[in-house]
């Protein structure tokens, strides 16, 4: 019987997980800064707000494609080395978002930074996973994803400052110096694995052909729109509905980064402990939080709170990158990096059909009710892969 490579010890997995955050961190400062930057960004290429909306979508088109694409292209390289690739392009990305001089330039410097980002997330969750004992995977995936949350909470603000009283150009800078320091610290503390399997493109793809990869993929697209349908909406929906003045935005993100964070570590909690019975608890709490948005919406005391249970959504995300690893076979980077794939098409379907109620004249709070729907779609996603496994092996003890 073989035996099972030798784990690091305490120290040394402390400080591999929190070199994996601080490259989270980083992403998730680049990712949400846009929102923030919107009026410095319109006013330093001259274009209008819509303008500057897709340098969001060109950066969110720039994960889709990257994540599923770079995964394949980096399957036979040890992990130690495609984590410092990545994070050595995302610094390359930024830095030249950073440095662009018109907005043409920016939309593929945006495109370019984008897609190293879902693989970098799935690699790392990867090595997250590798280095703990298996009771603490879910844990360990969470920590990693902690320095996304922190980034809501924290990066933003300060990339939204610093672009305030310098220039936006320096934010990305600052990103660019944070993914350079996250290669450096990978670098240090990171040992090569002797004992990694080897993969190949051809591997990945024919393991990544399996029903229930998709059904974790499809879970996350549809049953994480509903988080973005509110929050892309939460500003004019503050202004409008709850009549507060503009400065209370920066505090209801910060409500929102704190949510996320209770969320992340919610979530790793229950996934070491339901495993995929995680996912309709959350989305069970989720579909419960959307429906309450809108009576909140009415007073400052009320929304705030609310705002806070919406950023808990977070939770399903290391669930889902839990699941992927337990069934994606041989695909293992392919299906974690197709993780922020989906959540990015998440990213894109929310807001959309959210704009589609709005637009129609259902009001600001209709995206809690559209945000509900889709919780209720990914649902249905869920009982239909409990299904299927349970129809694939129906003598079999459920590990779901």
């Amino acid at each position: 019987m073989a035996t099972a490579p030798a784990l690091p010890d305490r120290r040394t997995r402390t400080l591999i997980l929190f070199a994996l955050a601080m490259g989270g961190f980083a992403i998730g400062t680049s990712e949400f800064a846009m929102m923030g930057l919107m009026p410095n960004l319109t006013r330093g290429f001259g274009v209008d707000e819509p303008a500057v909306g897709h340098l969001i979508s060109s950066y969110a088109i720039g994960v889709v494609v990257g994540a599923p694409l770079l995964a394949i292209l980096g399957a036979r390289l040890p992990r130690r080395r495609l984590l410092l690739a990545l994070m050595g392009f995302y610094a390359l990305g930024n830095l030249a978002s950073a440095l662009a001089p018109n907005y043409a330039t920016m939309l593929v410097a945006r495109f370019v930074a984008g897609l190293p980002h879902g693989a970098y997330f799935g690699v790392a969750m990867l090595v997250a996973a590798s280095i703990s004992p298996p009771a603490q995977r879910g844990a360990a995936v969470s920590r990693v994803l902690l320095g996304l949350s922190i980034a809501i909470l924290v990066g933003n603000p300060l990339a939204t400052w610093l672009g305030q009283q310098l220039s936006w150009r320096w934010t990305f800078a600052l990103v660019s110096v944070l993914s350079v320091l996250t290669v450096v610290l990978v670098a240090r503390f990171l040992a090569p694995d002797p004992a990694e399997p080897a993969q190949t493109p051809m591997r990945e793809l024919r393991a990544f052909n399996t029903s229930q990869v998709w059904y974790a993929l499809l879970i996350g697209a549809v049953g994480f729109a509903g988080m973005f349908c509110v929050f892309s909406y939460l500003a004019p929906t503050l202004i409008n509905v709850t009549r507060v003045a503009e400065s209370w935005i920066p505090v209801a993100l910060a409500a929102f980064g704190v949510g996320a964070i209770l969320g992340n570590i919610a979530g790793g909690w229950l996934v070491d402990r339901l495993q995929f019975r995680a996912v309709p608890v959350i989305l069970g709490w989720s579909l419960l939080v959307l429906l309450l948005f809108p009576l909140a919406t009415a007073a400052p005391w009320s929304i705030l709170p609310a705002i806070v249970a919406v950023g808990t959504m977070g939770a399903l995300a290391p669930v889902l990158q839990t699941r992927l690893m337990d069934v994606a076979g041989e695909a293992q980077t392919l299906a974690a990096a197709s993780n922020h794939a989906a959540f990015n098409t998440a990213n894109a379907l929310g807001p959309w059909l959210g704009g589609i109620a709005i637009s129609a004249g259902l009001g600001w709070t209709s995206t809690g009710y559209v945000g509900a729907a889709t919780v209720a779609a990914g649902l249905l996603i869920y009982a239909w892969a409990r299904r299927a496994e349970r129809r694939r092996q129906p003598d079999a003890p459920s590990t779901c």
